[in-house]
């Protein structure tokens, strides 16, 4: 397809989608701020007079046997991790909208035989909101990035495998980029680069991946139609699990973390993204798609992630898009075969 300009052709998709491009900078509209690239549900109800009360925090440690919780400073935030197990490290970095529960079927199992560190993003969970900053800053996959590195650094690894979900792989893309010493090997759950699917918008796409243009909507707009979607679903909530989503999901603060995450990916990250088209990820990567979502549906995975990366290895999985909690032995298998 012939280039186009790449505010030109989100502009269009953004128009198409019905809603506006994202404008000029904007503070929190909270006082810090977080759902998934799960296709877009039907638009939210419209908010409830009462809205329920948030559940208290459900102690995440009960799903992670063995693990011990910490917060660590990064450069441009506070980082809530989960470490566990003992032998070589392994950063395991989650999607959104969740937590670093969504690896909780993977993450004790492989710390049988690794160092599992498993943290919220910044702007998801109990991870900290920074302020949006200039054109998003705080909430790059560059930022993003950096906090990992720091987080793997203070417990005392400089080399480390990534195994990202969801917004949590489109870090890891850029961690490879920008930390290449650091990242040993790459495995990225359901995605294709950002700058591909921006600059490859279709109808297909707009429909499956709707919210990619709901969320970059200037706040507060995004998080009041979220908020209003969560509060319903919450009462509905029978599990620890869900219960535990449902407390993140309910939150403005986490909802505008979340937001802020895609408005930088529609914004500031595309431009660091164009600065590094020439180079491709060095080490090996590992890419998993789900049968079940529209990923491999409309794009040949493997093709493209083959124009970003040197080594490249993956294959479909029966699951949905949340593929680690959908189809965990799977998932745990594979990801074994790729560390090992």
């Amino acid at each position: 397809m012939n280039e186009i300009p790449r505010r030109e052709l989100l502009t269009h998709a953004l128009a198409l989608a019905g809603v506006s491009a994202v404008t000029g900078t904007r503070a929190a509209a909270s006082p810090s701020a977080p759902l998934d690239e799960t296709p877009a549900a039907s638009a939210p109800a419209a908010p409830t007079a009462q809205a329920p009360v948030a559940s208290a925090p459900i102690d995440t440690l009960r799903f992670f046997p063995g693990f011990t919780r910490e917060r660590v400073r990064t450069t441009g935030a506070e980082i809530h991790v989960l470490k566990g197990g003992a032998g070589p490290p392994v950063l395991l970095l989650h999607g959104a909208p969740q937590t670093h529960i969504s690896w909780r079927l993977v993450a004790p199992e492989l710390a049988k035989t690794h160092t599992v560190v498993v943290p919220d993003l910044r702007g998801y969970g109990d991870s900290s909101k920074p302020a949006d900053g200039e054109s998003h800053v705080n909430y790059s996959k560059r930022a993003m990035a950096l906090d990992q590195v720091e987080v793997m650094r203070h417990f005392g690894f400089e080399q480390f495998p990534v195994i990202g979900h969801d917004r949590g792989a489109r870090v890891g893309h850029r961690l490879a980029l920008d930390h290449k010493i650091a990242v040993t090997k790459l495995a990225l759950l359901d995605i294709l680069p950002t700058y591909y699917l921006y600059t490859h918008v279709t109808l297909e796409f707009i429909q499956a991946y709707f919210h990619w243009f709901n969320y970059v909507r200037a706040a507060p707009g995004p998080e009041e139609q979220l908020k209003a979607q969560y509060d319903a679903q919450a009462a509905k909530a029978t599990t620890d699990v869900q219960r535990e989503y449902s407390r993140v999901y309910t939150d403005m603060a986490n909802l505008h973390g979340m937001c802020e995450d895609y408005r930088a990916s529609a914004s500031l990250d595309l431009t660091h993204d164009a600065a590094d088209l020439q180079t491709k990820i060095a080490c090996p990567v590992l890419a998993l798609w789900a049968t079940k979502g529209p990923m491999g549906r409309l794009y040949d995975v493997l093709a493209v992630w083959r124009e970003r990366a040197t080594q490249v290895t993956g294959k479909a999985m029966p699951a949905g898009h949340n593929i680690q909690e959908d189809a965990p032995a799977e998932t745990l298998a594979e990801i074994r075969a790729f560390l090992a």
